[in-house]
Formats: C-alpha cells, sequence, structure tokens
C-alpha cells in the first residue's frame, strides 16, 4: 500500500492490485462489491435495461475496468475526474460519480450556480441508476445522498414540503431493504429522523413524517458496530445526537468526534472527515 502525501492533503493512490486488496475496507460502509467484469454480468444478467446498456458501453470488461478507474480517482481524492470517468459508464458508474459529487458539493460554496449544476445532475444520473439497476443498493443511497445534498440547500422544511425528505427516506429504506449492514444508509436514516425532529419538534415529527428519536439513535448506534472504524459514521451521529439534543448530548458527541479525529485514514475522503473531526463538533 502506498499514500504519497502533499503539504495540505493526503492522496491515496493505489494500485490496481493495492486497491483490490483494500476494497472491503475501504467500502464497508456502503458495501459496495469489488467492480469485476463478472459482478458487473451479474447485474446486467437480472437488469435487461441494463444489459442494453452495458452492451453499448463496451461491455462488462471494458465497463469494470473504467469503473475500477472512476473508484481509483474518487479514492485518491481526484472527485472531478471520479464523476467524469463514473458519469461516461452510464447506471453502475453513477454510484461512483454521485458518491465523488457528494464529497465535492461540500467545496463548493452553497447558493452558487455550480453547486446547483453539480448536485442536479448528480440527482438525474441517480434517477436514471435506479430505473436500470432497481435491485442495486448503492443505485438506491447515491440517490438519496444526491437528494440530500440538494435537500441541504433548500432547508429540511422546504424539502419536505416539496417531497424531497419523503423521497430521501424511501431510498435509504429501499437500500437497507436490499443491504441491511449498509452502515451509511442507517446513519443517513438517523440523521433524516433527527432533522425532522429538530426541525418540527418530536409530536408533529412523528404524526407527520414518522420520525423518532428512538429510531433515529437505534440506526445510529448499528451504522456504529457495522462500521466501527469509520470516521464520517461517528461524526454523523454525533451530529445527529446534537440534533435531538443539543445540551444533554454535547458530552456524548464531544466524544464520538474524538474517537473519530483518533482514526488514521484509509482514502481521501477520510482524511478529509477526520480533519473535520479534530476541528470537534459544531
Amino acid at each position: 500500500m502506498r499514500a504519497s502525501k502533499s503539504t495540505s492533503s493526503s492522496t491515496f493512490d493505489y494500485s490496481p492490485a493495492e486497491l483490490k486488496k483494500l476494497w472491503e475496507r475501504l467500502h464497508r460502509g456502503d458495501r459496495e462489491p469489488w467492480p469485476d467484469a463478472k459482478s458487473i454480468a451479474r447485474l446486467a444478467a437480472r437488469n435487461p435495461e441494463f444489459a442494453a446498456e452495458l452492451a453499448s458501453k463496451g461491455g462488462a470488461q471494458a465497463v469494470s475496468e473504467g469503473l475500477q478507474g472512476a473508484w481509483h480517482e474518487f479514492h485518491a481524492g481526484r472527485f472531478e475526474r471520479a464523476i467524469k470517468q463514473g458519469d461516461a459508464l452510464g447506471a453502475i458508474g453513477a454510484v461512483a460519480a454521485n458518491k465523488a459529487a457528494a464529497i465535492h458539493s461540500l467545496t463548493v460554496r452553497r447558493g452558487t450556480a455550480k453547486r446547483a449544476e453539480l448536485l442536479q445532475a448528480a440527482v438525474e444520473r441517480g434517477e436514471a441508476s435506479v430505473k436500470q439497476l432497481p435491485n442495486h443498493p448503492n443505485a438506491h443511497y447515491m440517490l438519496a445522498l444526491a437528494l440530500g445534498r440538494y435537500s441541504q440547500d433548500i432547508s429540511i422544511l422546504k424539502a419536505a414540503a416539496s417531497g424531497l425528505a419523503t423521497r430521501v427516506k424511501n431510498h435509504l429504506e429501499r437500500t437497507l431493504a436490499l443491504e441491511p449492514s449498509h452502515a451509511e444508509a442507517h446513519v443517513a436514516l438517523g440523521l433524516y429522523h433527527a432533522e425532522i425532529i429538530a426541525k418540527l419538534g418530536s409530536l408533529a415529527a412523528a404524526f407527520t413524517y414518522g420520525a423518532s428519536k428512538d429510531r433515529a439513535v437505534e440506526h445510529f448506534r448499528h451504522a456504529v458496530k457495522l462500521a466501527p472504524a469509520s470516521p464520517i459514521v461517528h461524526i454523523e451521529y454525533a451530529n445527529g445526537l446534537l440534533l435531538l439534543d443539543p445540551a444533554g448530548s454535547r458530552a456524548a458527541a464531544e466524544k464520538l468526534y474524538a474517537e473519530a479525529a483518533s482514526f488514521e485514514p484509509i482514502d481521501a475522503m477520510e482524511q478529509l472527515d477526520v480533519e473535520r473531526a479534530r476541528r470537534g463538533p459544531p
């Protein structure tokens, strides 16, 4: 394994063999399968629309090589390149492209045309991916991620009124129905409950959206069990607790942030998360 570092950030340029060896650790949070030709061919066999697209992209071997390249760019922190390469690969490439877009969007100022374009493109990719790969967990999760980022720009209340919040919830629940061990979907669903409760109050949130503090905490705790060394899982667990009980959860949130800050990052996304954790909770 080799990681080359600059003065401002770390770049994790893994060789194809290293990427494959580390894949399970890199994707413990989202459970994305290693993208070899066999796994992509299996997806095509179950999804006729995707099979037709796959043939137009050069077949399973060509797409698998391109997808490994897109993920390589993602883990190295070259998110814009990952978006471009993933986007060119269609429905399965949208998984890598949209995870990269979600991270990249955090570096683009809210309210700008660039951020709006980035997130709208991610939503469109995600919708097309879910249509072609309705039983692929991360097609749903990455669409939920894109919708969630977009919702944050218009506030949770506007997102709820427009139906976006419900779409996020539905795709997260579908992710977990397909892959119950998806730690990132668990923590995202916990945050969904926490954000709704924080904005509407417990009674209105429960009555209108079925949001529950107990369910939020259950999702957070399960996520940590599934991915105990994930910085983002600890950070979002802490943020969710602060939404639910800002004063009473402060000590627990600080402990979760400290744990996240102590982890050794294995890719560029984790490095960003560890750096965020070292700044402490909001």
